[in-house]
């Protein structure tokens, strides 16, 4: 079993060259010219704490929410026979290990859809909380409407 090794024992591994710093000394001012240099410090401090929080409170009015990024997926509608749910379709192209040829791999999703999507319609899903037994996606956008 493996045993974490104290630090007074002996490694096998060369030393790492220490790096020892030289201390240089500091030039000596003049009294009046080291009062004066904290004071315009004091201003950007307290100027640049509004300009964040500004920052900060745009960015929420944006997102809504603070969330991170959710994944993000354009697939296809293959069935709308549910209510408020569709199961959408995404296909992705994986290289085979051996064949080196592109294979088209599908996984389904259903997503929980207010936009009122139908079979064949592009859509862009968003990952979400589980919302059912097997519903963890909502529609956010559709992106072509099917050909009729």
């Amino acid at each position: 079993m493996f045993r974490r090794k104290k630090k007074d024992e002996p490694t096998d591994a060369p030393a790492a060259p220490e790096q020892t710093e030289v201390a240089e000394p500091a030039p000596q001012e003049p009294a009046a010219e080291v009062a004066e240099a904290p004071a315009p410090a004091a201003p950007e401090t307290s100027a640049a704490a509004p300009a964040d929080s500004a920052v900060a409170a745009v960015e929420k009015s944006v997102s809504g929410k603070r969330r991170g990024n959710r994944v993000q997926k354009v697939g296809t509608v293959s069935s709308d026979k549910m209510q408020k749910t569709v199961i959408v379709r995404v296909d992705r192209l994986v290289l085979h290990p051996k064949y080196r040829r592109y294979v088209r791999r599908t996984s389904k999703f259903m997503a929980h859809d207010d936009l009122g999507s139908t079979t064949g319609d592009r859509v862009r899903i968003v990952e979400t909380r589980p919302l059912s037994a097997n519903k963890r996606w909502r529609v956010v956008e559709i992106v072509q409407k099917a050909a009729k």
